[in-house]
This record gives C-alpha cells, sequence and structure tokens, in this order.
C-alpha cells in the first residue's frame, strides 16, 4: 500500500506535465498561426497554358476568390500571387476559356491548363427548365450555389431574364470621306474615354456580339497606353505623327496623331476634395454592381493621402450624405461608411449631383483637384432627370472648377449614352467597370489620368493639302466633331487631358491619283485650284492643337506638320500598327462599310506581331478577344 501511494503522486506529476506541454504547444501553435497571417500572406506561382494546344496563355486574369486581390500572366504565361490562407480559391479566368477555379491547399506552386470554349455567338448559351433562352435576355446569376453566398462581383456566371434588357447607346453615324476642296479642314474634341471598350468586352465574354452604336472605334484606340515620348520645355504634352500605307486598304494611306501627356508622380498631385456619388437605388442590387463598386471605391481610398478629402452622398429614393467631408487619413471612417451601404429604392439621381456638387463646393481647393465621382448603372428615373437639366446643372458647376468623372456598372439597364453625355458636360471622363481588374486598371493605374486634369478643352484642326490629298475620313470620334471656327473659339467646351494619359487619333487617305470607291467624279460646272506652294511642299497635312490650363480661361497653340512619305504598314511604329489593329477590329465589329477586305484572322495575325509592350497584359487580351471572333466567325 505503501509503494502504491509513493508511485501515484509521480504520476500525476507526469499526466500534469504533459497537459501543460500539450496546452503550451497548442498556444505556441496557434501563436505561429495568428503570427503568420498577420505578417504576410502565401506567395504561389505557376503557369496557365492552353489544354488543347500546350501554349502559354498572357494576359490570364487571376483573382482570390471573395476578395479584391488579383493579378495576370506575363508574355510567358507565369504568375505570382500572394493569397491569405491554404483554403483560398484561384479563379482564372481568360475570354473564350473556361473559367476555373482551383482551392490552393499546401501547394505553393499552381500550373493550370484552361480549355477553350468554341460557340457561336448568335447560339443559344442557357436552358431554363426547358425554355430556350437567348444572349440578349442576360441578367446575373447572385449566388453561388456550393457555398450559398453572393458570388464575386469580377466572376458573376450569366443566367437568363427576358424582359430586363433596357440598354440604350447613342446612334453613331460613321465618319465618311471628304475632299479637302469642300472640307479642308477636319476639327474635333480629343477623347481619353475608354469605357467602350470595357463594354465591348463584357458582350464578348457573355458571348454575344456588342451593338454597333456601342462599339466607340476612338474609345477602343485609347483603352491602350502607347509608347510615346514624354513632352518637353512647358507644354503639358507632346504631338506624334506617322504616315504609312493602310492595313485594310493598300491603296490608302494611314496618318497617326498620338498626344502623350506630362507624368505626375504622386508626391507632386495637387490635393484632392473628391466626393463620391454612389447609386445605391434598387437596379444597383445585383453581385456586379453595388459589390463590384465597393470593391472599386475600395482601392481608391487606400491609394488616397492625409491632404485628400472624401464625402459620400448616395441617391436611391431620395438623395443624403452618408459621409462628410473626412480626411483620408482616417481611411476607417471612410470604409466603413462605404462598406454600410446597401442597395434599395427608385433612383433620384437629379437630386444627387446636385447635392454632390453643394459639398464639392464648400469643400473647394483652391489649386486643388475638386471633383464628383458618379458611380452608376445609369438609370435615372425619378427626380430631375432629363439629360437637358443635368447637363445644365453640370456645365454651370465646371466653371466653377469642380469636375466629374463617371463610372458606369452593371448590365441589362445600363444607359450608356446618358453616363457619356454627364462626363463630357463634366469636364471629366468616363469608364465603364465589368470586373475588378478594370477597376484597379482605372483606380490605380491610371489614377492621374483618371483624375487629375493638366488640360482642358483640349481641340485639333488638321488642314489637308489638297495638291496630295483626294480625301481623307476621321476613323472614329463621331460625337466629338467640331465646326470649323470652333477652334479658334476659347468659349466652345472640348475633351480633358489627365496626368500621364496617351491619345491617339487615326486619319485614313486616299491619295491624289487613287481610283477608289469613296472618290467623287471631277464637277463639271466648277473648278478648284491649287496654290503652287501647295504642289511644291512635302507635307501631306498640318496638324493644329489648343488647348487650356486647368483653370484657364485663354487657350494656347501648338502646331506640327506631317511630311508625305512612303512607308509600309510592316515598317511602322508599334504603336501605328496596333492603333491600327484596334480600329480593324473596331470596325469588324460594327461590320463598317470601311472596313476593307480584312478579316478576323488577318487582324489576329496583325495584332500579334504589333503587341510590344505590354506588362499589364491587355493587349494580350484583346488578341484573344480577336481570336474568339475569329473562331466562332470562320473567317
Amino acid at each position: 500500500m505503501e509503494s502504491e501511494k509513493r508511485v501515484h503522486p509521480d504520476i500525476n506529476v507526469l499526466q500534469k506535465l504533459y497537459v501543460m506541454k500539450t496546452k503550451i504547444s497548442y498556444c505556441m501553435s496557434l501563436l505561429s498561426l495568428v503570427f503568420y497571417q498577420a505578417i504576410g500572406q502565401i506567395n504561389i506561382s505557376g503557369e496557365v497554358t492552353s489544354m488543347e494546344s500546350g501554349t502559354a496563355l498572357t494576359g490570364v486574369n487571376i483573382i482570390v476568390k471573395g476578395s479584391n486581390i488579383g493579378t495576370v500572366t506575363d508574355s510567358k504565361g507565369l504568375y505570382q500571387i500572394n493569397v491569405p490562407s491554404n483554403n483560398s480559391i484561384l479563379i482564372f479566368s481568360y475570354p473564350g476559356f473556361v473559367t476555373e477555379e482551383v482551392m490552393v491547399g499546401r501547394r505553393r506552386v499552381i500550373d493550370v491548363a484552361i480549355s477553350s470554349v468554341q460557340r457561336q455567338l448568335n447560339e443559344v448559351v442557357a436552358s431554363d427548365q426547358g425554355k430556350t433562352l437567348k444572349r440578349s435576355e442576360v441578367a446575373y446569376e447572385m449566388e453561388d450555389h456550393a457555398t450559398g453566398r453572393v458570388a464575386n462581383p469580377s466572376m458573376i456566371r450569366p443566367v437568363y431574364d427576358t424582359e430586363s434588357n433596357t440598354e440604350e447607346y447613342s446612334e453613331i453615324s460613321e465618319n465618311g470621306f471628304k475632299t479637302p476642296f469642300n472640307d479642308p479642314l477636319s476639327t474635333f474634341s480629343i477623347d481619353v474615354d475608354a469605357a467602350s471598350y470595357s463594354n465591348v468586352r463584357r458582350f464578348l465574354n457573355l458571348g454575344q456580339m456588342p451593338p454597333k452604336d456601342a462599339v466607340r472605334i476612338e474609345e477602343m484606340i485609347n483603352y491602350f497606353k502607347y509608347d510615346y515620348p514624354q513632352p518637353k520645355g512647358k507644354a503639358p504634352f507632346s504631338i506624334n505623327t506617322e504616315l504609312a500605307d493602310s492595313p485594310w486598304n493598300k491603296d490608302h494611306k494611314l496618318v497617326h496623331i498620338g498626344l502623350q501627356c506630362k507624368d505626375i508622380s504622386m508626391d507632386n498631385l495637387p490635393p484632392s476634395n473628391l466626393v463620391f456619388l454612389l447609386d445605391v437605388s434598387g437596379s444597383m442590387g445585383q453581385p456586379n454592381k453595388l459589390p463590384l463598386l465597393k470593391s472599386a471605391f475600395t482601392m481608391l481610398i487606400d491609394k488616397l493621402r492625409p491632404e485628400d478629402k472624401v464625402a459620400i452622398v448616395v441617391y436611391a429614393g431620395a438623395a443624403g450624405e452618408v459621409l462628410p467631408s473626412t480626411s483620408a487619413s482616417n481611411k476607417e471612417e471612410i470604409l466603413e461608411a462605404l462598406d454600410n451601404l446597401n442597395a434599395g429604392g427608385s433612383t433620384a439621381g437629379g437630386a444627387g449631383i446636385k447635392l454632390a456638387y453643394k459639398i464639392a463646393k464648400k469643400h473647394f481647393i483652391e489649386g486643388g483637384n475638386n471633383r464628383v465621382i458618379l458611380a452608376t448603372d445609369g438609370d435615372f428615373n425619378v427626380g430631375a432627370s432629363s439629360d437637358d437639366a443635368m447637363e445644365d446643372l453640370i456645365e454651370e458647376q465646371r466653371e466653377y472648377g469642380v469636375f466629374l468623372t463617371a463610372l458606369g456598372f452593371g448590365m441589362g439597364n445600363y444607359k450608356d449614352a446618358k453616363m457619356e453625355i454627364l462626363a463630357d458636360k463634366g469636364n471629366g471622363n468616363y469608364a465603364y467597370i465589368d470586373n475588378i481588374l478594370e477597376a484597379k486598371k482605372v483606380l490605380v493605374n491610371e489614377f492621374g489620368g483618371t483624375l487629375f486634369t493638366i488640360a482642358k478643352d483640349v481641340k485639333i484642326q488638321v488642314e489637308f493639302n489638297p495638291a496630295k490629298v483626294q480625301a481623307y475620313r476621321l476613323i472614329g470620334y463621331e460625337n466629338r466633331l467640331l465646326a470649323p471656327e470652333d477652334f479658334n473659339n476659347d468659349k466652345k467646351d472640348a475633351g480633358e487631358l489627365g496626368a500621364g494619359h496617351t491619345v491617339t487619333a487615326l486619319y485614313e487617305i486616299i491619295p491624289v491619283g487613287v481610283r477608289s470607291q469613296f472618290t467623287i467624279d471631277d464637277l463639271k460646272y466648277q473648278k478648284t485650284t491649287i496654290t503652287p506652294q501647295a504642289v511644291s511642299s512635302s507635307e501631306i497635312m498640318s496638324v493644329k492643337l489648343r488647348y487650356k490650363e486647368p483653370d484657364g480661361s485663354k487657350s494656347k497653340l501648338l502646331a506640327k506638320t506631317v511630311r508625305d512619305i512612303d512607308n509600309s504598314f510592316e515598317s511602322t511604329s508599334n504603336n501605328f500598327r496596333w492603333s491600327a489593329v484596334v480600329a480593324a477590329f473596331g470596325m469588324q465589329l460594327r461590320d463598317s462599310d470601311y472596313k476593307g477586305d480584312l478579316t478576323y484572322t488577318d487582324i489576329y495575325v496583325m495584332a500579334r506581331s504589333a503587341r510590344g509592350k505590354d506588362e499589364e497584359g491587355y493587349r494580350a487580351e484583346m488578341i484573344r478577344m480577336v481570336e474568339s471572333c475569329r473562331l466562332l466567325s470562320r473567317k
């Protein structure tokens, strides 16, 4: 008995030590896990290839499901991304390919092969209880059936609603050829909007051809940045020109005009007084609208500095201020106000715009960036919502130095025409946000260009030498045309340029002596003489440009001439060839009378050779869009 008593205390001590050791081990493991999650993320890398061909895919979108963390594959199909945990799910998406979801688990290298999808653009894509539904009857599936959670707003799957499509686009009547004798001057306002391109991408990614009037070729061209030299001296931008044969009509020539705005570092940008004007009406309840909007503005808020200020105005049945003007040093407060927003009610857009401008003027910063950022699907249907009334209001406010940026979201009831008008009248720009990566492009990568104006009322006027030009045509810019006398009229509104922006315009030219279906016969009763100076000149055209300082009222003039040279399309710069490829793609999508004899196959081949520098993968993405159209059209 005494021996048993001597043994049991030792056993008890050992048991206690074991329990204590187990608890310590558990706590250390828990602390390690917490510490690991606190100090960093898990780095995942890999390669994405085509399952059919085995070739590397450039520009594949990779997103951490349920977050705004994303990246794209590089020119070799390689990627790296930091994820929060082993339970993270990576979503791999690419135009024309099946979207793949992969759980990270314990792997740190994840190679993915994705398969292509080849379906007719105009065929049915889904069936609802035996009822065949068309692609035009598109809505969004809001719930992930596997988890019951709302789907990632950047990767929404299409479902169909036969009554919901009320999208609106302004009719575009394409520019035709004009003769220098009848129309010696071509005048237009520059345009840095790029909404049309991302909207077209949205249609193609859903397996649907975009409406003809949704394709604005100048916006497709200007979606991409070009490698122009930085301006020298005091001018806010450089003017760059190039001339060569047209790729879609070998008898014609193409003139490329490119502007490069001065880059300004974030440290040197003026302080911002921003008012977020956010649509929280019932139509914004879909996950590709308000949830995506929140993710987009979260990235913008992260970019702001302590000297910047943000106010938030929302509108639904009525308009209200949900966050007074707040320093960006209090980001938690701003993000909390944003996160608490919910959709519901009708759309009092006019009242919201009035309140937003009132707040912007109240907190106006002299010499700063004073701007209202409107985010909506454009569906204004209650209150002072007529285009004329809102245009008058916005035009009045821009004279006080408060500009407008318009960001469009969603589909089905999207009002593209109204969004474009508001941005134009507000001395601002217009972008369409179809996924989280587009939000990153507009609000992070191109932050300065989107929000900071360095020149306003920018106009271009081109005079053609009739001794060398039989006819000319401006490609795109149909809703930006100006009368010749508007060029010297400083009261006439025109486009704005932001820090770091590039702007590109193309003219198609029919040289003198070329017979073309687009030229007119010589006049019988009237003859126009050409001056000896024009005949002896080596110039094919002169380019003039007027602009004002952001707070100026008197314009400044820049000018440049373009010499007539023989230059093949193949020998031109990547800038020239890429802009021509995008223009050709836009004309194919519009089924333009001027598209020439190129096919999607031709455009695809040209695009691959003209891609050039493409760090973000945007050009590779367009190549895939062209490839999808090529496969689906068999041309």
